[in-house]
């Protein structure tokens, strides 16, 4: 009997998995773009963290909380993607995304980098347009 046939309900739940995980990001993908601040990319330093109702600086233990889960999140989703890699779904974007997510010497010059050529910074803009962000600015 073939690996196929003696799986076929547990196939169709990581088929429909992945498929929800593959559309749900497409989805998710502009809104995620439009709430980058639109000063993260300038200075070599990232931006202060601010609440977006009072606009103060956090405390330090918000923001190493956010951090440490954000990095959690992250390996999580590069784990994932390694799994993907040999399992249905989108385990290279999905190793990107977790990338992206975790904090690691190098990072914001990379980042930096790619956001500053033209064809993805008129891209990502086009989605802040859309989505009423103002555009990202990069020095």
């Amino acid at each position: 009997m073939a690996f196929a046939d003696r799986n076929a309900t547990a196939l169709s739940y990581v088929a429909a998995l992945s498929a929800v995980g593959f559309f749900g990001g497409l989805l998710a993908l502009p809104w995620l773009v439009a709430g980058i601040p639109a000063d993260y990319f300038v200075g070599p330093h990232r931006p202060v963290t601010r609440s977006p109702r009072t606009g103060r600086p956090l405390s330090p233990t918000v923001v190493w909380s956010g951090r440490i889960a954000k990095n959690l999140a992250g390996v999580t989703l590069v784990l994932a993607g390694v799994a993907m890699l040999v399992l249905p779904g989108q385990g290279v974007l999905t190793i990107l995304a977790g990338v992206i997510l975790t904090d690691m010497p190098g990072k914001r010059r990379f980042e930096r980098a790619v956001v500053r050529r033209p064809v993805v910074l008129r891209t990502l803009n086009s989605l802040r347009r859309r989505r009423g962000a103002e555009p990202l600015r990069v020095d």
